[in-house]
């Protein structure tokens, strides 16, 4: 049974930052793009990030290029999802989902097909 077990949230002060991790059990990421979503109150959820473990090719939403990092390490079978300047707006629970697509991120920035979903980590942030 594969499980995705997220990490790392929590609450933080704006202009802090957090990182969160992803680790999948019972799945080696190998061909797999994984993302970062996140679902605000009231809001729609949207991908954040994403990133391919075939070729590490990334994607981010426009709104956060500079602000996230996401990085994978291979040898950990983990992604991590670097939350920098954290803004009160950045609030939401935080999932990571995983896609079997070969190349490139256009399955995970989609969002709509994933395979597996983690069941979040929240992320507060609040003085």
């Amino acid at each position: 049974q594969v499980q995705l077990v997220e990490s790392g949230g929590g609450l933080v002060q704006p202009g802090g930052s957090l990182t969160l991790s992803c680790t999948p059990s019972g799945l080696t990421l190998n061909d797999y793009s994984i993302g970062w979503f996140r679902h605000a109150p009231g809001k729609e959820r949207e991908v954040v990030s994403c990133i391919s473990s075939s070729d590490s090719s990334t994607y981010y939403a426009e709104s956060k290029k500079g602000q996230f990092t996401i990085s994978r390490d291979s040898a950990k079978n983990t992604v991590y999802l670097h939350l920098g300047s954290l803004k009160p707006e950045d609030t939401a629970v935080y999932y990571c989902a995983v896609v079997h697509e070969p190349s490139g991120t256009g399955l995970c920035v989609a969002g709509n097909g994933m395979d597996y979903w983690g069941k979040g980590t929240l992320v507060t942030v609040s003085d």
